[in-house]
C-alpha cells in the first residue's frame, strides 16, 4: 500500500539531488573532493605525524629512540589518545587547506593554460600551479598549523620522560586550538600566529609543485588502460610525496622550531632564538648538528607515503563521485572566471 508514491518520492528526490550536484560549481565540488581527501589522509597517519614533530623539535628525548620504540614512549606518557594530540587541529587545518590547495591548483592551472600558451600543456604548468595553489592554502590556514605543531609538542612529563628533559624554562601548556590562540596572540598579536611563515612558505612552494609536477607527470605516461588503477595511483603518490619532501625538508625542521619556541629571547634549549629561514638553518647547524636539519625523516618517508598517496588517491576518487568533468573538457576561460 502506498509504494507507488512512495517510490515515486523516492525517484523525485534522486532527480533533485541529481540536479543539485549538477548544478553546484565545479570550484566548489573541487573543494569538497579537496577536503574530504585531506581529512582521510591526515587521520590515517596522525600518530606518525605526532612523532616526527617530537622528533624536530624535542632533541633530547626522542633523537636516539627508533620509530617503534618512541610510539612505545609516547603511548606510554600519554596513552592511545596520546598519539593524536593536535589531531583535531590538524584536521581542522586540513580540511581548509587541502580543499584550497587541490581547487586553487585547478583554478591556477586553467588560468595558466589559458593566459600563457608559450608554456605548453606539459608538467610545468603542474609544477607552477602546484607551488602557487601551495601558497595560497598555507597563508589562509597557517594559524591553524601552528595551533596544531603546539598541541603536539607538549608531552605528559610528569615522570619527566628522562633526565634530560629539564629545561632552563618550561613551554606553556595548553588547552586547545582556542587556548594555542589566545596565548600566541598575546604573545605578540597577530605576527606571533604567523611565526614561522617564512620557511613554510619557502618549503611548500617548491614541495607543493614537485609533488603535482611528478604525479601529474607519471600519470600521463601510463597507458590508457591502467590510469584509474588505484594501485597506480598510490605508487605515483608515494613516488611525488618521498621525493618532494626529501628535497625541502630542513626548511620543514627550521619551521617547527620556530614555532614552537616562545617569544623569549633564547629558546626552551638554551640556544639562540631563531627568526628567519637562513638563520635559522645555520643555528640548528651550529648548535644541533646538522643531522638534525634531518631529524625525523625515516619516519617521515613512512608517514609521507601513505599521506600523499591516499591523498591524490581519494581526490581523484571523490573528483569521479562528484561527477567533476576531466580537466580537457573543461576551457580555460572558465578557470579564470
Amino acid at each position: 500500500m502506498g509504494t507507488p508514491s512512495q517510490g515515486s518520492a523516492a525517484v523525485a528526490a534522486a532527480r533533485v539531488d541529481l540536479c543539485a550536484l549538477d548544478l553546484m560549481p565545479v570550484f566548489a565540488k573541487e573543494m569538497i573532493a579537496g577536503g574530504v581527501a585531506g581529512a582521510f589522509s591526515k587521520t590515517a597517519i596522525a600518530p606518525l605525524e605526532r612523532l616526527k614533530i617530537l622528533l624536530q623539535t624535542r632533541t633530547n628525548e626522542f633523537r636516539s629512540l627508533g620509530v617503534l620504540k618512541s610510539l612505545n614512549k609516547l603511548r606510554k606518557h600519554d596513552g592511545v589518545l596520546g598519539f593524536y594530540k593536535g589531531n583535531g587541529a590538524s584536521v581542522l587545518r586540513i580540511v581548509p587547506y587541502a580543499a584550497l590547495h587541490y581547487m586553487a591548483y585547478e583554478r591556477y592551472r586553467c588560468w595558466i593554460l589559458g593566459n600563457c600558451p608559450t608554456l605548453g600543456t606539459g608538467p610545468v604548468v603542474d609544477l607552477l600551479a602546484g607551488s602557487a595553489s601551495g601558497g595560497t592554502a598555507v597563508l589562509c590556514t597557517y594559524p591553524l598549523d601552528l595551533a596544531r605543531t603546539k598541541l603536539a609538542f607538549q608531552v605528559n612529563n610528569n615522570d619527566q620522560l628522562s633526565n634530560g628533559l629539564k629545561r632552563p624554562s618550561a613551554p606553556p601548556s595548553y588547552g586547545g586550538i582556542k587556548d594555542v590562540f589566545r596565548g600566541v596572540y598575546s604573545e605578540g598579536g597577530v605576527r606571533a600566529l604567523y611565526r614561522g611563515v617564512g620557511p613554510t612558505l619557502m618549503g611548500i612552494l617548491p614541495y607543493a609543485g614537485l609533488k603535482f609536477y611528478i604525479y601529474e607527470g607519471l600519470k600521463a605516461h601510463v597507458p590508457e588502460d591502467y590510469k584509474n588503477s588505484v594501485t597506480l595511483k598510490l605508487s605515483c603518490g608515494a613516488a611525488a610525496g618521498l621525493f618532494g619532501q626529501t628535497l625541502t625538508y630542513p626548511l620543514d625542521v627550521v619551521r617547527r622550531q620556530m614555532q614552537v619556541q616562545s617569544h623569549l629571547q633564547h629558546d626552551q634549549s638554551g640556544g639562540p632564538r631563531i627568526t628567519g629561514t637562513f638563520q635559522g638553518l645555520k643555528i640548528i647547524k651550529q648548535t644541533q648538528g646538522w643531522r638534525q636539519l634531518f631529524a625525523g625523516l625515516s619516519l617521515n618517508y613512512i608517514k609521507v607515503v601513505p599521506s600523499v598517496a591516499i591523498g591524490f588517491t581519494a581526490y581523484d576518487t571523490m573528483k569521479h563521485l562528484l561527477k567533476i568533468p576531466p580537466r580537457e573538457s573543461i576551457k580555460p576561460e572558465q578557470g579564470s572566471a
